[in-house]
């Protein structure tokens, strides 16, 4: 695939899943294929957790409080990484939601809008993503579901479908 144009690409790990849920790690790899990924300390306020998400993804709430960041300073870096660009979620209906309640709670103006990944599939790359994506899973044969890892296949996925679409046609 020509390189012209390809897109950045976020995942975010949470605490659980529901209104009272919050990001706990970012993950982004950009249109550049710069790679960016933190683990957020949680306010104090969120109080939230699931084991099931914590057995998902392997982090745990002390992983967070001595190695993560905190959230204003999250949002500053993100915002630095993403300029006034578009990143794309594959989860965007969770995703997008756990964004806004991070930089809200941080009273930081997103630079950069995220959109679902939707937006820009078209319908031969939606007929082969899960296939496909399953595929490239088992070809890097990781086990870590994390954000950076998911952000990394999500935009590979892209790669693939998208060149799929150009032979089909």
């Amino acid at each position: 695939m020509q390189k012209k144009w390809l897109p950045s690409i976020v995942d975010i790990e949470a605490s659980g899943f529901g209104a009272a849920s919050y990001p706990i790690e970012i993950g982004v790899v950009r249109y550049d294929g710069a790679k960016w990924c933190k683990l957020i300390r949680p306010y104090d306020a969120w109080m939230h957790w699931d084991e099931k998400a914590e057995a998902l993804h392997g982090i745990t709430r002390e992983m967070l409080h001595t190695r993560g960041l905190e959230p204003v300073k999250v949002c500053q870096e993100l915002n630095h990484f993403l300029g006034n660009t578009v990143v794309y979620s594959d989860g965007w209906v969770v995703d997008n939601p756990w964004l806004i309640k991070l930089f809200s709670a941080a009273q930081i103006d997103m630079t950069f809008t995220c959109r679902a990944m939707e937006y820009i599939l078209n319908e031969t790359q939606m007929c082969l993503w899960h296939e496909v994506k399953d595929d490239l899973l088992e070809q890097c044969d990781t086990k870590r579901h994390r954000a950076s890892t998911d952000a990394f296949l999500i935009q590979q996925t892209f790669i693939k479908t998208y060149e799929a679409s150009l032979q089909g046609k």
